[in-house]
């Protein structure tokens, strides 16, 4: 089981199959979380890939030898899971590889309640038993099993109670599920609501036939916006594998960023709860805390990924935090992200507006971003530092994640992959004209 060593993230767990993850390893590590996260049971979903089901009842059986109990809700959303953990009160564990192709499979963790479970939170922990040789013999009685159903018609439910229904107009939405979990949890919630949904690739198929369930990548939104534009569409939605990040396109098929979509929810959740904090990673833009002081509300910017956003948000109490990887998290869903959440207060915002999407978006739309830009480096650290020698007299800079270097009219992040020899660049300035010039000195720097 050396691969395990391999697979196992800052976050998840994720890996080809049966290369790196088989059953045999799933079996090990469901013996693994019943230690670790404990029980009295573990709530386990999965997403549509053709080895979601063998893993999964492995990785189950694992857990009962160790004497806790397994529940089974069989096809789900990874939201839908972390929504079932916190309203069962129990550990959770999704099977999703969310957007990586088709001979990936993974695992997500959470402690009850959906509290994330990140490498120093538990999966190293887990990972060490297993490679260690140190896990505790079999339990004498087994843990029991039970299979649930009917949990997607409660957290339909609860993701429709995030909305005040009657103020939803009739709107023409466009879905791009991508063969993803969306197509299974979407009409769940949208079929009780007033849109029109013109359905994408609803099929789930976790061969992913269409194009790959990644909606970050350019790319992969093409049909969506000529979906828009040839139905006529009020706006377009797409989302990931495991259906958690959501985004959007507007009337005429032009990508809305997440950044925009957070300014947009924070000002309408803020509305309703004025005063609140709000958080947002150091990539979004800097509309975003704008937009969260002139509702009122305080902005606090955190580092990037979910399980420190999650931490922050407990902390501080946290009403809502949006990232620019289109990752929206909500205090009243066990501080957990969701990307049909955000849809559906994203379409309140629009039916509210009674304009269009574009027009929505416009009084946030204030700067010029590159978007995220990466390049293959050798050594990562030489690369930030000849970075930082070079703008050390024309900015602050900090290193809240990798290293962020702000000036008045411009700021960038330049941060590590953590698992390729990459670095990520963020710039956004004032003007085109500003953000290009930043962003060409860093590449030139970086890439030598």
């Amino acid at each position: 089981m050396d691969q395990l060593s391999q697979i196992v993230k800052a976050y998840d767990i994720r890996g080809t199959v049966p290369e790196q993850m088989d059953t045999e390893l799933t079996h090990a590590l469901g013996r693994a979380a019943a230690v670790v996260l404990g029980g009295p049971e573990i709530v386990v979903g999965r997403d549509m890939r053709p080895s979601g089901p063998e893993l999964a009842e492995a990785f189950m059986a694992g857990v009962r030898a160790q004497g806790v109990g397994t529940v089974d809700i069989g096809l789900a959303s990874t939201d839908l899971l972390y929504y079932a953990s916190g309203d069962m009160g129990v550990p959770g564990v999704m099977f999703t590889a969310s957007h990586n192709p088709a001979q990936y499979n993974g695992m997500k963790f959470c402690r009850a309640g959906a509290e994330p479970v990140a490498l120093d939170t538990g999966l190293a922990q887990m990972r060490d038993l297993i490679l260690d040789g140190t896990l505790p013999e079999p339990a004498d009685e087994p843990g029991a099993h039970r299979t649930v159903e009917g949990t997607i018609d409660a957290f339909a439910d609860h993701v429709r109670g995030f909305v005040d229904v009657d103020a939803l107009r009739p709107l023409k939405v466009a879905v791009d599920a991508g063969n993803g979990m969306a197509g299974l949890v979407v009409p769940a919630v949208f079929d009780a609501l007033p849109f029109e949904v013109v359905p994408l690739y609803f099929e789930l198929d976790g061969t992913f036939p269409n194009h790959p369930a990644n909606p970050i990548e350019p790319e992969n939104l093409l049909d969506l916006q000529a979906a828009v534009r040839e139905h006529g569409c009020d706006i377009g939605l797409a989302f990931d594998g495991d259906a958690d990040r959501m985004f959007c396109v507007d009337a005429e098929g032009n990508g809305v960023s997440p950044s925009l979509v957070t300014a947009v929810i924070a000002d309408t959740t803020l509305r309703a709860h004025p005063g609140e904090t709000v958080l947002y990673n150091l990539i979004c833009s800097r509309t975003v805390p704008e937009a969260v002081e002139a509702a009122g509300g305080k902005a606090v910017r955190t580092r990037v990924g979910h399980s420190y956003i999650k931490q922050v948000m407990a902390e501080t109490g946290a009403l809502f935090a949006g990232e620019h990887s289109g990752h929206y998290y909500f205090a009243d869903n066990y501080r957990a992200d969701s990307g049909l959440i955000a849809a559906v207060i994203l379409l309140q915002a629009l039916s509210v507006s009674g304009g269009t999407m574009a027009d929505l978006v416009a009084p946030y739309d204030k700067y010029a971003a590159s978007g995220e830009i990466n390049s293959t480096v050798a050594d990562q650290q030489a690369a930030i530092d000849a970075v930082r020698e070079h703008f050390g007299d024309d900015a602050e800079i900090s290193d809240p994640d990798g290293m962020l270097v702000e000036a008045d009219r411009w700021w960038f992040n330049l941060r590590p992959s953590n698992t390729e020899p990459l670095l990520r660049l963020n710039v956004e300035g004032d003007d085109e004209a500003t953000m290009a010039e930043i962003r060409d000195r860093v590449l030139g720097i970086v890439r030598g």
